[in-house]
């Protein structure tokens, strides 16, 4: 049979504050306050359509697909139905309240902006000696080797050596900005000359650039942005004040390990 360990609220709280963690948990409070007190401004409401599609997602979201995954998800948090309820009616409110906030900036925003947008398709060589490096471009260049043999010779890391140097679809705040620089003013497919910086010399194939389009995702992305710009402004404009005072004849505890 296993020891119980019970754990009181209290713990908990003396917990959190000696780990330094009460200013995060303090600023998210609020941050919810503020995100309720606007919607009720705003005149937000949730139907009960949208409340069980939002608890629904996110049973997706944590992967609950099966009731019993769920209870189990549930009980391992220490939340009841009504907190997960709570917890969809939260997200949503701060999504619904995004939109309306923030709606008709975005495509503005992407406009004005779309350079940070642009994505690059790129396959990187890091090397240390930086004629070494030189060698290998103009070899690139004469065609007397190839960029996916430089790879296999010289990338360390096994995945990215088998997939020849490949980096996937990066934007240009991915990139360090020389490199950024050179990578969108290429001309696709190009092998650019090497680029030092603090990592080494970098050889770089620029094999496409992508037209960055306003699709969902990055509707949602620039939204996001736009609203966690706007709630760190909030928040420096509030004085939090708790009320940190416990209460020592709480009887509440948590079985954190249960009987075999």
């Amino acid at each position: 049979m296993s020891n119980i360990v019970k754990i009181s609220a209290e713990d908990i709280i003396y917990y959190i504050k000696m780990a330094c963690q009460i200013p995060g948990i303090l600023e998210a409070i609020a941050t919810q306050k503020i995100i309720a007190e606007a919607a009720d401004k705003a005149g937000i409401e949730i139907s009960t359509e949208e409340l069980q599609t939002a608890a629904d997602n996110l049973r997706l979201a944590n992967r609950l697909l099966k009731a019993e995954d769920t209870w189990s998800w549930l009980e391992k948090h220490h939340l009841s139905l009504d907190d997960l309820e709570e917890i969809a009616k939260i997200n949503l409110t701060s999504s619904k309240l995004a939109n309306h906030l923030f709606a008709d900036q975005i495509e503005p925003f992407f406009y004005a902006h779309q350079a940070k947008y642009f994505g690059a398709v790129t396959y990187e060589v890091i090397l240390d000696d930086e004629d070494l490096a030189l060698e290998l471009f103009y070899a690139l260049q004469e065609g007397e080797i190839s960029f996916q043999e430089i790879a296999r010779q010289y990338i360390q890391n096994p995945e990215t050596r088998r997939a020849g140097g490949y980096q996937g679809i990066r934007r240009r705040i991915d990139f360090r900005a020389e490199i950024a620089a050179a990578v969108f003013a290429a001309t696709p497919p190009q092998i650019l000359k090497p680029i030092i910086t603090p990592k080494g010399a970098h050889i770089i194939a620029v094999e496409e650039i992508i037209k960055p389009e306003l699709d969902e995702n990055l509707r949602l992305q620039i939204m996001g942005d736009f609203f966690t710009n706007w709630l760190q402004q909030q928040i420096t404009t509030v004085e939090i004040v708790a009320n940190m005072q416990q209460n020592t004849n709480s009887q509440t505890s948590t079985n954190l390990v249960k009987p075999a």
